[in-house]
């Protein structure tokens, strides 16, 4: 049980009535346990200080002897209630997953765009549906909690009529309302408006923002990459303690058996490491919510191939590589 001690307070006794033994108090001590006590509680014992008490020590200042009582500080954490945006998504399924697994670190919580999807991921009561774009609807989701992963983005659509076996190739579009301009960028403008209070706002997007001329601008005309961009800039001004992850090529993987790697300004992109399990994306993002060498910082992210390299496992030493608040 991991506990710590600070002075709570000074007691002056004088020297020449000062007995070891003499001085009694209390300290209090809220024990750290793997799982949260239903309700918190603290604990008062006996102290009696003495010269050589770990609790009590005493110093001579002038006729009299300074007698440091100390509490055992509580070590204790309450778990950090966590909204995912796109919980129903690939990756969002998989931290909304991780969270709910470690149920003594974290209250997970997710928000959907259908009831569909609330039931692919359980239909749990902590599950709400909603259009992340409606501040009515995101309300109940949002109220308390302490952290937000955001996984959303604007889907295109592939265009009907598309035949391979003619050469073709395939066309997308966006529908009426659903553009990037208006789910992603308005979308973390609304979220960063309404979280006061929120400790933490991880946001996943994509490598490839520093290059107008990427191919996913092309998609639809919407200019896909450069309304992520703005909307991690808007959040990285926010003044909100954020991670701004951006992913390489997600693939449909299992994760925990790379090393990954970390960079900035898509200079990855000039590598053949560009790619990342999305199960990797997802632990990423749940350990940042535990680290604050991740805080206020933007990185690139992608893994070497597997088979080489070491699985990274040190994730305080992955962010502390990053140096980058944008």
């Amino acid at each position: 049980m991991a506990m710590t001690t600070t002075t709570l307070f000074h007691a002056l006794v004088p020297s020449n009535t000062y007995k070891p033994g003499a001085v009694s108090s209390s300290f209090v001590s809220v024990p750290r346990s793997s799982t949260p006590p239903s309700s918190p509680s603290l604990q008062f014992r006996s102290l009696v200080s003495d010269t050589t008490s770990i609790y009590g020590r005493r110093k001579f200042t002038g006729n009299l002897r300074r007698v440091s009582l100390t509490v055992s500080a509580a070590a204790a954490a309450e778990p950090l209630t966590v909204l995912v945006t796109g919980a129903g998504g690939r990756t969002g399924q998989i931290v909304y997953k991780k969270l709910k697994e470690r149920s003594d670190q974290f209250v997970a919580r997710g928000l959907v765009r259908t009831k569909e999807s609330k039931e692919k991921i359980g239909g749990e009561d902590e599950v709400f549906v909603g259009d992340i774009r409606d501040p009515e609807a995101i309300a109940p989701a949002v109220q308390g909690i302490d952290a937000l992963v955001i996984l959303t983005s604007a889907v295109p659509k592939m265009k009907p009529g598309f035949d391979p076996s003619k050469g073709e190739r395939p066309e997308f579009y966006f529908e009426e309302g659903a553009y990037p301009e208006q789910v992603t960028t308005t979308t973390v403008f609304l979220w960063v408006s309404k979280a006061a209070g929120v400790k933490q706002i991880v946001l996943v997007g994509s490598m490839g923002g520093t290059n107008i001329n990427n191919p996913l601008n092309s998609i639809g005309n919407a200019n896909i990459l450069v309304w992520k961009r703005k909307a991690e800039q808007y959040l990285a001004d926010s003044g909100i303690p954020y991670t701004i992850i951006r992913a390489g090529g997600l693939q449909d993987k299992e994760g925990g058996i790379r090393e990954l790697i970390v960079g900035k300004d898509d200079e990855i992109l000039e590598t053949e490491m560009r790619t990342i399990a999305r199960a990797d994306v997802a632990e990423v993002c749940v350990q940042a919510l535990q680290l604050e060498e991740a805080k206020f910082k933007a990185l690139d992210l992608a893994s070497k191939p597997e088979g080489t390299g070491t699985p990274t496992k040190d994730f305080k030493a992955l962010f502390a590589q990053v140096t980058a608040r944008f």
